[in-house]
């Protein structure tokens, strides 16, 4: 049995970094580790191949070589994945499809034969089973939370690791919070399970032995959500790290309670955690409410983010726009906010409604509810019809993207955030840092409208907090990506007006 996965090609979105890839010659951010994964579910002796979308096209000869064809991705991933299907089809293939995107919508993707949906420890053997008995099903769903203490190491072979930005891990699935809007706990529930510290060790070596040296993102949705399990797993993670010289700095996603235990954030700084996302989302504390993001009301949010910039970790920020109780002020106050608290990397977004989720729900039944979303809350769509109107939010919005990656008001964060962070994490400089360096001199300093803002910073940061420099020109790239988006997203505004 020959198994084909396919993962289709990832829009141009905040998250793909499309434009900074080019610094490091990458082809993709990350590869599918969902896949990956359950390519090393499968039995031992089939053949496996995965072709990446964002990495290479899918060849009629990869088609022909497969007697299944396994398909994943997220919602904002849905049209490639259409595209994806259409040509199994053409192809004669049969299709098995899973993952987030066929979870949330399976009734927006005819022609697959079948879904395999949930969570893969508990749906995947069943449909294994079916299908040495010659009786698969169309459908395969479960509410069942499993444990995941026996989830395999993904099968890094079949990717070629050089294409890629950052190795992909998942430690726990869960989350213990009920934001309004979030789609996680709909996947994968409340209750955060995690993985035993010697799964992770296991899947840190397999990546090392492989040959990785770079950056490793912890890809749970809250990575504190069990922050006592967290606190058991970390000081092996210490260890092992120590042992091979700090091969990996890390990232993951957390909540902002994250600045109020001081003790966890310096056991992630000491096992090289030097980036954190959180989801701020905004400073209005009625908004705030409105969400059910409780977490975000117990203390100052600005003074959460400099708290755990102190503790060497670069806080990445998601934001929203266009909650119920958002005023026409909101816009102002998001900017302002943005660049007191010096977080460069700011996401801010329109609010969507993900499918089956509770704002999903209230709004179905408020008659508000306009369409499927698109999976992308920073393209500038809305499936929904805002209280303070569609125009003005959609202005209102543009306008925050406008200011908050124009080059000075993007430069003044990067500034910000230097006189607050102070590093700790420990890298090893490779040949792809240089060139990446020299790059950016080439085209931000040299052919930018930035050049100026780009040197005054490079100048500033060596003579005042020098060990920020990397990070600091790093963010400068960045800011490359974030201002074709930011300008994308503003002349796709336009054109619909």
């Amino acid at each position: 049995m020959n198994i084909l996965f396919v993962y289709p090609n990832y829009p141009d979105t905040f998250w793909s970094f499309k434009k900074a890839l080019k610094y490091v010659s990458k082809k993709a951010a990350f590869p599918p580790l969902g896949l990956l994964t359950v390519a090393a579910m499968l039995p031992e002796n089939w053949g496996k191949r995965l072709v990446d979308l964002n990495i290479r096209a899918l060849k009629d000869r990869d088609l022909a070589w497969a007697d299944l064809v396994f398909i994943s991705g997220m919602l904002v991933q849905k049209a490639g994945a259409r595209e994806i299907i259409q040509r199994c089809r053409e192809a004669g293939k049969t299709i098995v499809a899973g993952g987030p995107a066929f979870t949330a919508e399976p009734e927006s993707f005819p022609g697959v034969d079948h879904f395999v949906l949930d969570e893969a420890e508990v749906t995947l053997p069943l449909f294994l089973e079916d299908l040495k008995n010659g009786t698969p099903q169309k459908m395969y769903t479960s509410k069942e939370r499993p444990c995941i203490e026996q989830t395999p190491v993904p099968m890094w072979s079949l990717i070629d690791m050089k294409k890629y930005a950052t190795m992909p891990i998942q430690y726990s699935r869960g989350c213990p919070f009920d934001c309004e809007f979030c789609d996680i706990v709909i996947l994968n529930g409340r209750k955060p399970r995690a993985k035993t510290h010697d799964q992770v060790l296991a899947e840190l070596q397999a990546l090392y032995d492989q040959g990785w040296k770079s950056g490793v993102f912890i890809v749970d949705d809250n990575f504190i959500g069990n922050a006592k399990k967290v606190k058991q797993m970390l000081p092996h993670l210490i260890q092992w790290q120590r042992e091979h010289g700090y091969p990996f700095t890390l990232l993951t996603e957390a909540s902002v309670n994250l600045a109020e235990d001081a003790e966890l954030m310096n056991l992630m700084s000491a096992a090289n955690f030097n980036k954190v996302f959180l989801g701020l989302e905004t400073p209005c504390l009625e908004s705030l409410k409105e969400c059910g993001k409780n977490q975000n009301l117990k203390q100052d949010l600005a003074e959460c983010v400099h708290t755990i910039q102190q503790h060497g970790m670069q806080v990445m920020g998601g934001f929203i726009v266009g909650f119920d109780s958002d005023t026409e002020a909101i816009f102002e106050t998001q900017i302002k906010f943005i660049q007191r608290i010096g977080v460069a990397t700011a996401m801010v977004g329109l609010l969507g409604a993900a499918p089956h989720t509770r704002l999903w729900h209230r709004l179905k039944a408020e008659g508000r509810l306009l369409q499927e979303t698109s999976g992308d809350n920073t393209d500038g769509s809305l499936n929904f019809i805002p209280k303070m109107g569609k125009e003005t939010l959609i202005e209102g919005y543009q306008k925050v993207l406008d200011t908050i990656y124009s080059p000075r008001e993007y430069y003044a964060r990067i500034n910000t955030f230097v006189q607050n962070y102070r590093p700790t994490a420990k890298s090893n400089l490779s040949l792809t840092d240089v060139k990446a360096v020299i790059r950016s001199i080439w085209r931000i300093g040299v052919f930018s409208r930035s050049n100026i803002l780009y040197w005054k910073m490079i100048v500033k940061t060596f003579f005042t907090h020098c060990r920020a420099l990397p990070d600091a020109i790093e963010l400068a790239i960045y800011g490359h990506h974030f201002q074709y988006i930011a300008k994308k997203i503003t002349k796709q505004g336009q054109g619909s007006s």
